[in-house]
């Protein structure tokens, strides 16, 4: 029986959801960002992380990098492992950040930790343009933001 209630709620709470990625399908994106943004505003990393992806590409919004790094952060600080991706590749291109191997490596780093095999291939490709310094401290930061629930993650950790 609780079972059944908790599979009803959560049907509820993915069904804004879905609605806004119909809308989004057939290429209503303003419909889309009507439906995301409250849902983004309460905190769903999805919602967080399919905004910041409207903004990267400018979809149904002005294409604005520094906006699509902020919807995107907020959806990999909550463990949404196609965010982390994102923002390794914002970090790598210097996409609404200044360019970062160190942080891209960290985010790929999380991301692969998941399993995302783009992730650790992109962050296997990036040390190759690093130091040894470089992905010492990287990997500091990653194991920091971990320690840390995905808090604090962008500080520059030097211990």
């Amino acid at each position: 029986m609780l079972m059944m209630v908790l599979l009803q709620l959560c049907v509820a709470c993915s069904a804004p959801l879905r609605d806004g990625d119909v809308s989004y399908k057939r290429g209503d994106y303003l419909a889309a960002l009507r439906v995301w943004r409250p849902l983004a505003d309460k905190g769903s990393a999805e919602a967080q992380y399919k905004i910041g992806v409207m903004y990267r590409q400018g979809l149904g919004v002005a294409q604005d990098d520094k906006e699509a790094n902020r919807w995107t952060r907020l959806a990999a600080n909550q463990n949404h492992v196609q965010a982390q991706y994102n923002l390794g590749v914002m970090y790598a291109n210097g996409q609404g950040v200044q360019q970062d191997y160190v942080r891209a490596y960290m985010w790929w780093s999380l991301a692969s930790n998941a399993g995302d095999a783009g992730a650790i291939k992109n962050r296997d490709l990036i040390a190759k343009e690093m130091t040894p310094q470089q992905i010492g401290r990287a990997r500091k930061m990653t194991e920091n933001c971990q320690m840390r629930d995905l808090r604090e993650c962008d500080y520059t950790w030097t211990r």
